[in-house]
């Protein structure tokens, strides 16, 4: 059976602005065997797309106080404070969707 290893959509950059880039494999099927896995963890991937949010929450915190001081424009102020509600967002439907997932397996009969 051939599948596509999730290690392989852990080498992806940018994955906080959804641009997938250079998959491991470029993009083509592989069989999962211990020899191939290359790239970064599922986890990893995740820990990092949570950094990127937090990161983003604090910028537009630190952009919305500096336009209260008068030191950044009001477009850089609504440009950083939309990332980081879009951020915000898109960690909160991961969420939703990783808790409806949890859920529909614990459902499942054995």
């Amino acid at each position: 059976m051939i599948i596509n290893p999730i290690s392989a959509i852990g080498a992806a950059r940018n994955i906080g602005t959804g641009l997938i880039e250079g998959l491991a494999d470029g993009g083509k099927a592989q069989a999962l065997t211990p020899g191939n896995q290359t790239g970064l963890t599922f986890g990893e991937v995740m820990g990092d797309m949570a950094a990127k949010a937090v990161s983003d929450l604090k910028g537009a915190e630190a952009a919305s106080f500096a336009g209260i001081k008068g030191t950044m424009s009001t477009r850089e102020v609504v440009d950083a404070v939309l990332q980081g509600e879009q951020s915000l967002q898109t960690a909160i439907s991961l969420r939703d969707k990783l808790v409806s997932a949890f859920l529909d397996i614990t459902k499942m009969q054995i």
